[in-house]
């Protein structure tokens, strides 16, 4: 391994085979949620390790929080319970090739996204001593609103379906009440934020892909279509709908 953009690609391929196979053995192939985000750490930390520069620690700290914080919600929510429905689906149209389309389209699919979205943090500044800039500050700043957006969300959901009298129910209250996904909105501000903090590194042109890719497939792919697809013909969706319009950017006011 000689090379941040090359090593990343061998170290998530090993990462999301390892998951495949205790995903195999555990017959649930929803535990990519909580490998998702602890991959980025692992990226993270590599990249520091191997390829230090004098942003990389701020960076890599930046990348470890949100991602333990998600690893840990997503284990404690998921670890012990069955397969979550959209994998379920999947389990029935793919009938006797399980294992290979589970490999190829669930893992590695989502080791290359985590290429992609990961590349702002294997990329080398252009200046290694470039003084810290306004976007530095303002991308710490968007960072850390995105991830008490995020977390506050995550635990305020998570407190409302401990509460057997909500089964059925669409959450309304908390951050729930100006949009119906803010922890989508915290996650892109997360990254959006990750993104400004590597402007100084003189390669923005290129990595602005990293925001670009996880703001795309949670607007468009992975994210709202998904529930949307699930709840379309349900009525009280519907209802949820009109009494929240905002999908993702809150309506505070």
């Amino acid at each position: 391994m000689y090379h941040p953009y090359l090593d990343s690609i061998l170290v998530i391929f090993a990462y999301m085979t390892l998951w495949f196979l205790i995903a195999t053995a555990k017959k649930d192939n929803s535990i990519i949620d909580i490998a998702w985000g602890l991959g980025f750490v692992v990226v993270a930390w590599w990249q520091h390790i191997f390829y230090p520069h004098p942003h990389s620690f701020v960076l890599t700290l930046m990348v470890s929080l949100w991602g333990i914080r998600l690893g840990a919600y997503l284990f404690s929510r998921n670890w012990n319970t069955e397969e979550d429905w959209r994998y379920q689906e999947m389990r029935k149209n793919w009938g006797n090739n399980v294992l290979l389309n589970a490999y190829v389209r669930v893992f590695l699919l989502q080791g290359f996204l985590m290429y992609l979205i990961s590349l702002v943090l294997q990329q080398q500044p252009a200046n290694l001593v470039a003084p810290w800039q306004w976007s530095s500050i303002v991308g710490i700043v968007i960072f850390g609103i995105g991830f008490c957006w995020e977390s506050i969300a995550d635990y305020q959901l998570q407190q409302f379906k401990a509460n057997p009298t909500n089964e059925g129910k669409f959450m309304t209250d908390g951050l729930w009440q100006y949009s119906r996904h803010p922890n989508y909105f915290g996650e892109i501000l997360i990254w959006w934020g990750i993104y400004l903090y590597t402007i100084p590194y003189g390669t923005w042109y290129i990595f602005i892909i990293s925001p670009i890719v996880i703001t795309f497939f949670l607007l468009k792919v992975s994210g709202i279509p998904f529930l949307k697809r699930k709840q379309e013909k349900n009525s009280k969706y519907q209802a949820y709908v009109a009494e929240v319009p905002n999908a993702i950017i809150p309506k505070l006011w």
